[in-house]
């Protein structure tokens, strides 16, 4: 083992952590400042070390950039349209009295799929208090099971950014990380729902005074949390979350009011998702009916070429773009508004795109300078499973500076020039890298304070509430990985 080249990623790491901590810089260029401390303490030559930064931001952001704008894109629409709106109260109404928290969790897990999940629980956000005030209690559940529903896929689902530049990273097939990161979800998904049931009551008495009156009005009765209330099915109609005229503007005179339905809603979810596994799904078909499962070069059968083009990750969610832009929206909706939509949407990819692309840069410079390599020397002569490494990279460096994405992003960096030498599978290895950036949200993360501040918890409750259930998760997701471990190898 190399002493001086583990001392550069050493170094490399803490030059992110410091830098985002300690001074005014983000995460950005603290990934760029990383991979030049990381080469030159590594002994690389100085042009040298801008050369592997350059050509790896390049070639990751060529893979996988594209990908992310169009999937925030997408999002937007879902968000402006009313079809996110649409979804959630198709679940509630699917799940029946009495599950209203099953429901909460199920709708923020799928809205979290396009829509960034801090955008997501303010959209979905007035449903949970308007359930809680039919109900007279249950506030704090609703809003645990919602928000971190939401973190679970916002994790591990591409097309959201952070999984989608974990796979771009490391080589995984996408189809596989989204089938692979849904059967995750659906086996967590408990876990927050229990975790909300048991924390909630218990936290419902903690309401600060201001969002115990706007959900309950000024005579709330705490005492009657949980316990039942009306039936908030018989009332879902009423109930207004989403306004059309304040994004649409005013409905032209002689035109319909705008509605969508949930069905519609989910296609430019649904059908990009569907063709991107048809398109792993069929591939897996093809290599192995010629031979080719470990071929290094895979030659695709005539009749497979069309599933690959259409399942293509940028094809599919083109595909999605248009459906949300042309089906989702009314034909009287300006063009100039769709255009600020879809502007508004570029901005906020725009920084997730230059942190993948720093992360990208930063595992070049680990592949360049031999540090990769002496990782992978150095983690097999430890008694744990390969692919442990980066699911404790990805925690420590969530519970260091708090983005789930950038945790997620510096563990694949970090990871991906030992995919082939320790032989772990580039899947196992993101599910790992997703997996652990999910640790104990505190107050370092926005998140943690977009889900607090409108659930109305203060100081060691929003710990007790929403510190928990994102460690719960994480817990939950370890034996997961042991036995997809078994599965992929």
């Amino acid at each position: 083992m190399d002493v001086r080249l583990i001392l550069a990623l050493v170094l490399g790491i803490a030059t992110i952590v410091v830098l985002v901590l300690r001074t005014r810089l983000d995460a950005f260029v603290a990934l760029l400042i990383a991979a030049l401390v990381t080469g030159l303490v590594a002994g690389q030559e100085i042009l040298g070390v801008i050369d592997s930064v350059t050509t790896g931001f390049g070639s990751t952001l060529a893979s996988i950039g594209i990908v992310i704008g169009l999937g925030v894109a997408v999002g937007k629409i879902l968000e402006v349209s009313g079809a996110a709106d649409a979804l959630a109260r198709a679940f509630l109404r699917g799940f029946g009295k009495g599950k209203e928290p099953w429901a909460m969790g199920t709708v923020g897990s799928l809205v979290s799929i396009p829509v960034f999940c801090d955008s997501g629980f303010v959209i979905m956000n007035p449903l949970a208090r308007s359930i809680a005030r039919v109900k007279r209690g249950g506030y704090v559940t609703l809003c645990l099971a919602l928000g971190c529903g939401m973190t679970l896929t916002h994790h591990m689902v591409p097309p959201t950014p952070g999984p989608l530049a974990v796979s771009g990273l490391l080589g995984a097939d996408l189809g596989a990380v989204i089938l692979t990161g849904l059967i995750f979800t659906v086996i967590l998904l408990p876990v927050v729902v229990f975790y909300a049931k048991w924390m909630g009551p218990k936290l419902e008495a903690h309401l600060n005074d201001e969002v115990a009156a706007e959900v309950y009005g000024a005579d709330h009765d705490l005492a009657l949390a949980e316990s039942g209330g009306e039936d908030v099915h018989s009332k879902l109609d009423t109930i207004q979350t989403y306004r059309a005229e304040d994004f649409l503007g005013e409905t032209p005179a002689g035109k319909k009011p705008h509605r969508i339905n949930a069905f519609i809603g989910s296609l430019p979810l649904l059908l990009p998702l569907l063709l991107i596994v048809l398109n792993t799904v069929t591939a897996a078909i093809d290599k192995n009916a010629t031979g080719q499962i470990n071929a290094e070069e895979y030659e695709a059968s005539g009749w497979v070429v069309p599933f690959l083009f259409l399942g293509n990750p940028v094809i599919a969610l083109v595909i999605g773009i248009i459906l949300a832009v042309y089906v989702l929206l009314p034909r009287w909706t300006p063009r100039t508004k769709v255009h600020s939509w879809l502007a508004q949407a570029a901005e906020s990819a725009g920084l997730i795109l230059l942190i993948t692309g720093a992360g990208g840069g930063f595992g070049q410079v680990l592949r360049d300078s031999g540090v990769g390599d002496a990782l992978a020397e150095a983690v097999s002569t430890l008694p744990l499973p390969a692919f442990i490494v980066p699911f404790i990279i990805a925690s420590l460096v969530r519970v260091a500076q708090g983005s789930g994405t950038v945790a997620m992003i510096t563990a694949a960096s970090v990871t991906a020039p030992l995919v082939g030498t320790l032989g772990i599978s580039p899947l196992m290895a993101a599910m790992a890298c997703v997996c652990g950036s999910m640790v104990f949200s505190y107050f370092n993360d926005s998140y943690f304070w977009v889900v607090t501040r409108f659930t109305g918890l203060d100081g060691t409750a929003a710990l007790k509430g929403w510190s928990g259930i994102t460690t719960a998760v994480w817990a939950g997701s370890i034996p997961l990985l042991f036995i997809a471990n078994l599965i992929i190898g």
